[in-house]
């Protein structure tokens, strides 16, 4: 690392669990992020500040007005652009060291299991079950962590789910099928804070998998209550009659 590098990221490195060997770690390091709304909007935020070297953005969409309540990397003036591309100039705009590729479509499965399989974590900030299911199979395929969250109304939730870390359940042991909890904010609604609560708690998860330090939340589905701002953890198993984990 040369002096300026040194310098942008020292407040990380005075971390003893961090160091020069962690950051260093982040910056060989490559996070796909799924979806660029909500939760999309910190974690590419927060991992392009924090080093991550090269982030892969991945959203089909286009900034409308009524993101702009809760999408905070987003502004005013993207009305119309693609997500992906407001997204990049944002990031570049925090840490132009990054590199960005960015996904303007959906990923089909093939070309789905390559993009995961060449990254290092992946985040799901999507807001459908159909997205989530496709992407923890990819990851589970893959051998890759994955980092999802979801938010509603006042509540929001994270986990890790590790494939090849001991008896790790994927995110199919905890919703077995969509069902009539997909829901989304568009139907019923959503507090802006809250996504950025929790969308920071995906980025933090992620970068303690990059490197390597601290209880990432396997096994452990992180719940949060803001109406009351109450936290609670709940732990769970991996399904033996998963359709994905199982075989």
């Amino acid at each position: 690392m040369d002096d300026a590098t040194l310098l942008r990221y020292s407040r990380q490195i005075l971390l003893p669990e961090i160091d020069i060997t962690g950051q260093q770690r982040l910056l060989n390091s490559t996070a796909a992020i799924f979806g660029l709304g909500g939760l999309g909007s910190p974690v590419a935020l927060y991992l392009a500040a924090a080093g991550v070297g090269r982030l892969l953005l991945i959203d089909f969409d286009v900034v409308e007005l009524s993101n702009l309540q809760r999408q905070i990397i987003h502004h005013t003036e993207d009305l119309g652009r693609r997500k992906v591309d407001s997204a990049r100039d944002r990031v570049l705009a925090v840490n132009p060291q990054v590199v960005v590729e960015t996904f303007d479509r959906t990923l089909e499965e093939t070309e789905l299991l390559r993009v995961i399989s060449a990254v290092d974590v992946v985040v799901d900030g999507t807001d459908n079950f159909a997205s989530r299911f496709a992407i923890n199979a990819a990851c589970y395929a893959a051998g890759k962590p994955l980092v999802s969250g979801a938010a509603i109304r006042f509540e929001g939730q994270v986990s890790v789910y590790y494939p090849g870390q001991g008896n790790s359940p994927c995110y199919r042991c905890l919703y077995d099928d969509g069902g009539s909890a997909n829901e989304t904010c568009t139907q019923t609604g959503v507090i802006a804070p809250l996504l950025g609560i929790i969308g920071s708690v995906q980025a933090l998860e992620a970068l303690k998998v990059l490197m390597q330090v601290g209880e990432v939340l396997q096994g452990r589905l992180l719940l949060l209550d803001a109406l009351r701002m109450e936290w609670q953890t709940m732990r769970f198993q991996r399904d033996p009659a998963c359709p994905v984990c199982s075989h």
